[in-house]
């Protein structure tokens, strides 16, 4: 018999869709995704987790680079950053600087590099800047494939 390991609620505790949100601010989920998390099935959120997952890696890999993800893994270790291993080795990244952008002095004592549009930002802002994309990224996805005013008379009839 095949178990399943469950997966984890995206929350990150700073839910936005209560004051009218239709994404979330905090984990990026769309309004209906948060409302209804505890009645999916294991491949409902097995799907948004890979979206998220695939959006947060894509954005953190237009600004800094991995040249050594062994390193890295061996740092976010050493460091205890609550990270999920499982994923995309970007996403680690992401848990890092959120973890302590202030506190890293030498990007590469993590296996890691700033992009060349990037360098000379602080980790800071760079930390900010891929917030502010992920959650404009998954706007734009919601207001593109789910947002209610994309299903038209015209997009119905593509379907026929």
């Amino acid at each position: 018999m095949l178990v399943l390991k469950p997966v984890k609620t995206p929350c990150v505790g700073i839910c936005s869709t209560g004051i009218g949100d239709s994404v979330c601010r905090g984990c990026k989920r769309f309004a209906h995704e948060v409302i209804d998390w505890n009645s999916y099935s294991h491949e409902q959120k097995l799907l948004i987790a890979q979206r998220l997952e695939n959006f947060l890696a894509r954005i953190v890999q237009n600004m800094i680079q991995i040249n050594d993800e062994k390193l890295l893994l061996t740092q976010i270790k050493h460091q205890q950053i609550q990270f999920k291993q499982e994923q995309n080795p970007y996403c680690w990244v992401f848990d890092l600087l959120r973890a302590g952008a202030s506190q890293i002095q030498d990007l590469s004592a993590y296996g890691l590099a700033l992009q060349p549009a990037w360098q000379g930002a602080s980790l800071g802002v760079i930390r900010e800047n891929i917030d502010k994309d992920y959650y404009a990224l998954s706007c734009a996805h919601y207001e593109r494939y789910i947002s209610p005013c994309f299903v038209t008379t015209e997009t119905l009839d593509l379907h026929k």
